[in-house]
């Protein structure tokens, strides 16, 4: 095991020496969310010098890097008389990049600021068909990226180069928080987003997971499975009632003109219905499958009849970033014989100086297992708040 930690400023140019004498470190990276980690450190001088607000902290292992982005919280100081342990300790939390292109809304007119907005109607930025991964790529570029006003700029961010993949579809989104835009774009294709740091630059990447159940497999006898939880449970909707329309800028029908499109999944005959109204105002009409999407999209957090929740360990066989990734499909047979497949939600990384690392992988229902449920969960209930103010 080799582990380096950097700390690098906004422009990601490297700020005093690397940190040493950490004693514990944790890092989960996270398909389609933010990183969440945290390293214990000596509570130095010239590392608390270093541990400011809008520093970056770089986990590098074994010669690449793990995770890269912003310190969350600085610095989290310690000392008691007990231990007595002189200077104390400091715990730092920290994410990757992607937590910094979450911070965004999507403007409906990017190149405008937000004091100059459209206000005589509710715009939207309308994306027609296009390729996915286009799309995803546009709305970060326009928002954040290099195609951002300048007051919006993330400091060294550029797109990675062009993957290739993914579906045409369309979407239209009005100061939506950014990363629920990129998902909705993604979500039909199951693409991958995520951030990097390659040299001096943070590159923001689309990518298609891999299905790998037939060879990235997890069970008891292959000794890489660590803890499985399984559980069946009634959907919390089966029927998304998806109402659009009633956009003040319509010309071609009265303002006031309602769309509705319903969508299911097709669980009622096996449970029972369950009705769940999706508000997609200001979307005209179906023509362009919008508000189905946005059906689908609701399903897919509401109807999760089976839901998997495993973490498995790296061995020499299989081991996570070399031979699977964030997405991934693979396969988990369970204590009783049964195998199920799920997708890789979360790669965590826990270290320390004396036992080594343990890397471990969250497949499935991801809140069921991880340390970020909570964080998770407030995310979600500011994205719907979110949506009720930006109507």
């Amino acid at each position: 095991m080799t582990i380096q930690l950097l700390v690098t400023n906004k422009a990601l140019q490297v700020l005093g020496d690397p940190l040493s004498g950490w004693t514990s470190l944790s890092c989960d990276v996270n398909f389609n969310e933010p990183a969440s980690g945290s390293v214990t450190l000596p509570a130095r001088p010239e590392y608390m010098e270093l541990l400011q607000p809008g520093n970056r902290l770089v986990v590098i292992r074994d010669g690449a890097v793990w995770c890269a982005g912003p310190l969350e919280e600085p610095q989290n100081y310690s000392w008691d008389l007990q231990s007595n342990a002189s200077p104390g300790t400091v715990r730092v939390g920290f994410s990757d990049d992607l937590a910094r292109v979450a911070g965004y809304l999507t403007y409906p007119e990017p190149t405008k600021s937000f004091a100059a907005q459209t206000t005589t109607s509710d715009m939207v930025r309308r994306f027609p068909a296009l390729n996915a991964e286009a799309i995803i790529r546009a709305l970060v570029t326009e928002n954040c990226g290099p195609g951002a006003l300048p007051a919006r700029r993330i400091e060294r961010l550029v797109l990675d180069t062009v993957a290739g993949v993914g579906t045409n579809r369309t979407l239209a989104t009005r100061f939506e928080p950014l990363l629920d835009a990129c998902r909705t774009a993604a979500v039909s294709d199951g693409l991958g987003f995520r951030t990097r740091q390659v040299g001096d630059e943070i590159r923001f990447g689309v990518y298609a997971p891999t299905d790998l159940t037939d060879v990235a497999r997890f069970s008891a006898g292959l000794n890489n499975l660590r803890s499985v939880s399984f559980a069946l449970a009634a959907p919390t909707g089966t029927q998304q009632l998806v109402q659009g329309g009633n956009d003040p800028a319509q010309t071609a029908t009265p303002a006031n003109t309602r769309a509705y499109v319903e969508v299911s999944s097709g669980a009622a005959a096996s449970w029972y219905r369950v009705e769940k109204l999706v508000d997609k105002t200001g979307v005209d009409n179906d023509a362009a499958g919008e508000l189905t999407q946005a059906g689908v999209l609701e399903l897919g957090t509401d109807n999760p009849q089976a839901s998997l929740a495993t973490v498995t360990v790296d061995t020499e066989d299989l081991r996570a970033g070399r031979d699977f990734w964030l997405g991934d499909r693979v396969t988990v047979e369970l204590p009783t014989g049964l195998e199920l497949t799920d997708l890789v939600q979360t790669i965590r990384l826990e270290a320390t100086p004396a036992e080594g690392e343990l890397v471990t992988s969250v497949i499935g229902a991801a809140d069921k297992s991880t340390t970020t449920a909570t964080v998770r969960m407030v995310r979600d209930l500011a994205r719907r708040l979110g949506r009720l103010e930006a109507r």
